[in-house]
């Protein structure tokens, strides 16, 4: 009976043994060799992220993993990351506690009204993009920040942003104006002020900028133009703000688009219009900050369709651009 006993007590030794060592493999040692990024979304169970881990190859003991996830009652929606250092349990209390990592927004391309901003918010966030253009069209919601939506433009520069992905509207809206003011610090300020513009305006013009060019190299020389125009009290005669009068529904702007009754309309009205046409990127801030100083007040398309633009400080000189322009023009449509 001695020998039984002895046995029992060392089977029972053993248990206790194999279950203190994977309570501290569970907690204690990685159990992944690699990185790895997921989603946890409602109504999801822990078997779901246990699958999608096993599934990327990186995890090393699946038992401990299974064992370790099963019991837990509920996760946190999120966006969740393990690397080599993560043990097991460290993912089940990161699941629990909502220990997120978090992503990046990336704001780029054009972005030319709130409709399509909110649409890039919900294809990358957790937010719905109804609720995103909802809130950027809301006066009431915008108030928080001093502006209305006609100034929307004003406090969204594209960049990315790292933000948690469950982030709600308000919150991303509060990250993108924390942005806008680190951006708009005492020296900026100053170059705006150098130029007789506000903030404010700087985006404006920005925005006009980026609707007449995407090459980079020439947007400080656009920029020079208008504020060329505006110190002269000339029109600013800028297509883009047709454009926008129209809803960006035009494929091209003919003379008789030129007489829309609307403030935005600069070829009517004098001055800068009302606020941003577009959400304006850095470069055309900056375009706009360091505008080069030339005595150019026109400009037109280059014959040779790369994307630039002619120059020209008088009339009859831009007309000769034009003509060049509309001669390379007729040659192309009848080949």
């Amino acid at each position: 009976m001695p020998w039984i006993i002895a046995g029992l007590v060392a089977l029972v030794l053993l248990i206790i043994g194999i279950r203190i060592y994977r309570a501290f493999y569970d907690r204690k040692v990685p159990n992944f060799k690699g990185t790895y990024e997921f989603y946890v979304r409602e109504g999801m169970e822990p078997s779901d992220v246990v699958d999608s881990l096993e599934a990327s190859g990186i995890v090393l003991n699946k038992r401990s993993l299974r064992r370790t996830l099963a019991p837990l009652k509920s996760m946190r929606i999120g966006h969740y990351t393990v690397d080599a250092k993560s043990s097991s349990k460290y993912v089940a209390r990161m699941l629990a506690n909502g220990w997120q990592t978090p992503v990046n927004l990336t704001l780029s391309g054009t972005i030319r009204t709130p409709e399509i901003l909110a649409r890039k918010i919900g294809n990358q966030m957790q937010v719905d993009s109804a609720a995103v253009a909802d809130f950027a069209l809301s006066a009431d919601s915008l108030a928080r920040y001093g502006i209305t939506p006609p100034l929307l433009f004003t406090i969204v520069i594209p960049d990315t942003y790292q933000i948690l992905w469950t982030a709600s509207v308000a919150d991303i809206f509060d990250r993108f104006k924390k942005e806008a003011d680190a951006y708009w610090d005492e020296q900026r300020v100053g170059l705006a002020r150098k130029q007789g513009l506000t903030p404010v305006q700087v985006a404006t013009l920005a925005s006009i900028v980026d609707g007449e060019t995407q090459y980079v190299p020439e947007q400080p020389t656009v920029a020079g133009v208008y504020l060329n125009r505006l110190r002269i009290g000339m029109l600013l005669q800028a297509d883009p703000t047709v454009a926008f009068c129209y809803d960006y529904s035009l494929n091209r702007i003919l003379t008789r688009h030129l007489d829309i009754d609307s403030p935005y309309n600069t070829y009517k009205y004098a001055g800068l219009p009302p606020g941003p046409i577009s959400c304006p990127p850095k470069s055309c801030l900056d375009a706009v900050l360091y505008a080069q100083n030339h005595d150019y007040l026109y400009f037109c398309a280059d014959p040779s369709f790369n994307g630039s633009h002619r120059f020209a400080a008088t009339y009859s000189e831009h007309l000769n651009n034009a003509r060049a322009f509309q001669r390379a023009l007729d040659a192309r449509t009848k080949r």
